[in-house]
């Protein structure tokens, strides 16, 4: 795939950007006070091939790269949208485009990339096992031509809105393995089929993001639907959850634009004592401040986006990536909310709707602070610090 040029990620962006326009802020509050899935928007999306973006030609898709889905996962949240409705078509791709087989991409991707076929979640984290993968507890038991799924997942989004789920399980017990890492498999689970056997019990958050408890009790998943070879999941995983993360950063440094762009604009019109408040440094640095490290977060997202394309180790890349944008971000929503000052907290202006949103990229899907001890660890060669 040859690199994207400048005039053509920036097609790209003003397409989406147009689409966006059609879902204002009333839209998403009205989404959001409701709880309620913004199932046009998602559709809108799909029709305009933006979801399968990542998708190869071959099998339907725009056969683009990870530079080209950030840009629409961040001018969707620019806009004042929530991308997080919809991301997860995106990142599965970077285990299934790497590590499935021939058929498998023959039988879920052009109908994933049609609109036919959703797979939007993703079944990693566990109530025990948190941000230490290597120690869920979810098991894949083989019978045959098939596995039985038992165990529990935590914070599994969309999972009524979606077709397929890709699964990580546990197919060799922990004591059986040399490395914590080896014994863990990745699995399409047709949610469609899976029927009394798994529980889904809704978890009320603070976003209006549809998340839930998962319970498996049996659920039956084929052989064929296994991705890759048994036991090799954790590093397959990876390359899902590198995508993610640079996604991730993309969709944190959209909420950051948004905050700066509706705080600029606020303070260039908002005149207090007979000037305009973006006239006064206690407004204007903060903005200005968060606005460079958003740039530099950017720019750091654009690296991790280059190497991931290159098929380039991007972990370190994407982690740093995730960090600063989701940390930029959160300055920008806090200067925004100081900027509006009383009206922030009004939900017409839609700050706060998008403050609780922003708030959420310092912990998921994976903690700024683990992000820390791995750089320490993997780039600056300290003792692991846990």
């Amino acid at each position: 795939m040859e690199p994207t040029t400048r005039v053509e990620l920036e097609e790209v962006r003003a397409a989406v950007r147009e689409l966006c326009a059609r879902f204002g802020g009333e839209y998403w509050r009205a989404c959001d006070e409701q709880r309620r899935y913004p199932e046009e928007f998602v559709a809108a999306l799909t029709e305009a091939g933006w979801l399968s973006i990542l998708i190869p030609e071959t099998y339907g898709g725009a056969g683009l790269g990870m530079r080209e889905a950030g840009a629409v996962l961040e001018e969707i949240n620019r806009s004042g949208g929530n991308a997080a409705a919809c991301h997860a078509q995106m990142y599965t791709m970077g285990a299934l485009l790497r590590h499935g087989s021939e058929e498998q991409k023959r039988r879920w991707l052009p109908e994933i990339a049609a609109g036919r076929l959703r797979l939007q979640s993703f079944g990693v984290t566990e109530p025990d096992a948190g941000s230490d993968t290597t120690q869920l507890r979810t098991v894949a038991e083989r019978h045959g031509d098939h596995y039985r799924i038992y165990g529990r997942k935590v914070f599994i989004s969309r999972v009524q809105h979606s077709d397929l789920l890709m699964l990580l399980a546990r197919t060799t017990p922990l004591e059986r393995v040399r490395r914590r890492s080896e014994g863990l498999s990745v699995f399409i689970v047709d949610l469609r089929t899976a029927g009394e056997r798994l529980q889904v019990r809704p978890i009320r958050t603070m976003v209006n993001h549809e998340t839930n408890e998962l319970v498996f009790e049996g659920v039956e998943v084929p052989v064929e639907h296994r991705i890759g070879e048994e036991g090799q999941g954790f590093r397959y995983i990876l390359s899902g959850m590198n995508a993610e993360r640079i996604l991730i950063a993309s969709e944190a440094l959209g909420d950051g634009f948004f905050f700066i762009d509706r705080a600029v604009g606020y303070a260039r019109q908002r005149v207090v004592f007979g000037r305009p408040i973006g006239q006064n440094q206690g407004v204007q640095f903060p903005l200005a401040r968060a606005y460079l490290n958003l740039e530099a977060a950017r720019l750091a997202r654009d690296r991790a986006a280059e190497r991931f394309d290159a098929g380039q180790e991007a972990g370190t890349e994407a982690n740093m990536a995730k960090y600063l944008a989701s940390e930029a971000a959160w300055e920008a929503a806090n200067v925004a909310m100081t900027t509006f000052g009383g009206y922030g907290f009004a939900v017409e202006y839609d700050i706060e709707r998008k403050f609780r949103e922003a708030r959420l990229t310092i912990v998921a899907p994976v903690t700024n602070n683990l992000i820390l001890s791995y750089v320490g660890e993997h780039v600056l060669g300290l003792p692991r610090s846990y």
